[in-house]
């Protein structure tokens, strides 16, 4: 049963919502586009209904990790759908919220990324992953709401038209980004990547995109791509150093 002290979704106003500054823009032009007003119609038709939506602000990667200061993407599917768990961070819970399957498996693999040696040791108090945003992590998810014990019940409703543009606005940057894509959702983004690369946008070309399986246990360990064993988080780091950018603090 939803206990009415679980943060969720009470209105939906995006235009009060914080974001960074040069993130304004783009959310901007999609509340004004068809596929925004789509959304807004979706969604408040929902809360009109009832329905318990998740997080309480689907927009704060945004606010947490402006465009300028994106050094790492790393993409999901939705927002979790359990109670208190979704906080607008892909993969990231609230502190003193017990960390999903998903999330237990990306601190697995950073502890043996055999890149980042001593330095992943480091003991976790919780799951919030926001110490990652602010140093340029942005945590986006492919679809930004969810309905309570309903996965992917907001997908396919117009986020997706402006996770594109977010990914395409980073692809767009002349300093290197590291892409991790995790899963089928994630990966049918590349193509924003390539295409922006293809156009000549800035050092796109130069960008580094990481692919694997999502964490979810149900797919971690599966070919082609297992995500166990991936060594993302290294590569990342070892990439930015070769780059003159400071490395992350997994």
């Amino acid at each position: 049963m939803f206990a009415p002290d679980v943060p969720r979704l009470t209105e939906w106003a995006p235009e009060r919502w914080p974001v960074a500054a040069d993130w304004r823009p783009v959310v901007d032009l999609f509340l004004a586009s068809a596929a925004g007003q789509a959304l807004t119609q979706f969604v408040r038709a929902r809360l009109a209904g009832g329905a318990v939506i998740y997080p309480p602000q689907p927009l704060r990667a945004l606010a947490l990790t402006p465009l300028a200061q994106v050094k790492v993407l790393i993409l999901g599917q939705d927002p979790y759908h359990g109670p208190g768990q979704a906080e607008g961070l892909a993969f990231s819970v609230a502190p003193g919220v017990k960390p999903p399957p998903s999330l237990r498996n990306i601190f697995k693999e950073i502890a043996r990324d055999p890149l980042l040696g001593t330095r992943a040791m480091t003991p976790r108090r919780d799951g919030s992953l926001v110490a990652w945003a602010q140093q340029g992590v942005l945590l986006l998810n492919t679809c930004l709401t969810v309905e309570a014990g309903q996965p992917a019940s907001h997908a396919r409703r117009g986020w997706e038209a402006l996770t594109d543009e977010v990914v395409s606005a980073v692809a767009s940057k002349d300093k290197p980004v590291v892409f991790m894509l995790w899963g089928a959702h994630a990966q049918a983004k590349q193509r924003l990547i390539s295409a922006t690369a293809q156009q000549g946008a800035g050092a796109a070309a130069d960008h580094l995109v990481l692919t694997a399986n999502h964490p979810s246990p149900l797919s971690a360990w599966r070919a082609p791509q297992p995500f166990v064993g991936c060594g993302h988080w290294g590569l990342a780091n070892a990439y930015l150093q070769q780059h003159g950018c400071a490395p992350i603090a997994w």
